[in-house]
């Protein structure tokens, strides 16, 4: 008798067991943002999921899941850059997933294109713009309304920028491809960088404060970068801001262009159900708001109001932005790249 009332509650423990490890998500993720705090604890208060996150960038994590293979723990992945996600989809790292919330609040055009059985590989939750900076006392603000000015004879020698590989900017160059054409698009960019000031190094802040400094006329920048000065607790960082002009290219014609944070179902996921409510969780307008208010990004999902006087500041308002499919951005990466290679882009 005590031997079965023993196997019975071995029995029950390993159910119990079971069921606590069910109610865990692990995540890679490369957004290194503190304020991204919040989400997590918001999702785990309203799920009772707990998350076991590694922390790494864009890179790292896509070599990780290589290595790991079929052992990998990972279920939800986070990346910040489209260039890294199509490529994460293109090597087999995402399982595609349905789920009506997600397709009804993120845009066709902010997300993987659907497989074969109608599964999405990928979705984006937060978007930033790639915005031109300029010298208000040298710089016309019509000289740099569009990307296709970056390129003028008038801008030579002016121009401050990350390296052209950086995927930043390979997702700003993809998109200039896929709006103009290879061969148009490596012509502006030869144009582009015969007018660099000096040669591509630093982040994104970098090339704000080298406009601010003189050092440059131009710059470009993922909108958070300029965002977080205008909102910075430090004097200079804010005087840094103040002393520059801002430009949401192409108004006028295909719209600025944006990049994505986004995430997906890690391909090996062992806690599959727990990934897509975590996914669903960063589309709801709690999570969303916490992109737009702790890490000045634009939210990613349909019809979800916000408060950030630094992006309204920058923006003026509602802006033009492109409609382009974001994977198609991604998709012409190697291209771009063997552009920046044969105009000598570094």
């Amino acid at each position: 008798m005590l031997k079965h009332a023993l196997s019975a509650m071995a029995l029950v423990l390993a159910a119990g067991t079971a069921l606590a490890q069910d109610q865990v998500v692990n995540l890679y993720s490369a957004r290194h943002y503190n304020t991204d705090e919040a989400l997590y604890t918001g999702f785990t208060k309203a799920t009772g999921i707990k998350i076991n996150r590694v922390d790494a960038d864009d890179a790292g994590i896509i070599a990780r899941l290589k290595a790991e293979g079929t052992a990998s723990p990972a279920d939800v992945i986070l990346l910040v850059d489209a260039a890294r996600l199509y490529r994460g989809e293109a090597d087999g790292l995402f399982q595609p997933i349905r789920s009506k919330l997600l397709e009804d609040a993120i845009p066709a055009n902010l997300r993987a294109q659907p497989t074969a059985d109608g599964g999405i590989p990928w979705f984006g939750f937060s978007t930033r713009a790639r915005v031109i900076v300029y010298d208000k006392t040298s710089i016309k603000k019509g000289d740099v309304d569009t990307y296709e000015k970056l390129a003028s004879p008038q801008l030579k020698g002016k121009i401050c920028i990350r390296s052209g590989s950086h995927p930043y900017n390979l997702s700003l160059f993809g998109a200039v491809t896929e709006h103009m054409g290879e061969t148009r698009a490596e012509e502006w960019l030869r144009g582009v960088n015969a007018n660099l000031a000096r040669p591509p190094k630093g982040g994104d802040t970098d090339q704000i404060k080298a406009v601010a400094s003189g050092e440059c006329a131009v710059g470009v920048t993922n909108s958070y970068y300029l965002a977080r000065l205008i909102r910075s607790s430090n004097p200079e960082d804010r005087k840094v801001a103040e002393r520059v002009g801002v430009v949401f290219p192409n108004q006028d014609s295909w719209g600025t262009h944006l990049n994505i944070a986004g995430g997906a179902v890690a391909k090996h996921a062992k806690n599959r159900d727990n990934a897509i409510k975590l996914l669903e969780y960063l589309a709801s307008p709690e999570a969303q708001n916490y992109f737009a208010n702790g890490n000045n990004e634009w939210p990613a999902a349909k019809g979800v109001q916000f408060n950030n006087p630094a992006l309204t500041a920058m923006s003026g308002g509602p802006f033009k932005s492109e409609t382009i499919p974001i994977g198609a951005v991604g998709a012409h990466q190697l291209k771009v790249q063997q552009m920046l290679d044969r105009v000598g882009f570094q």
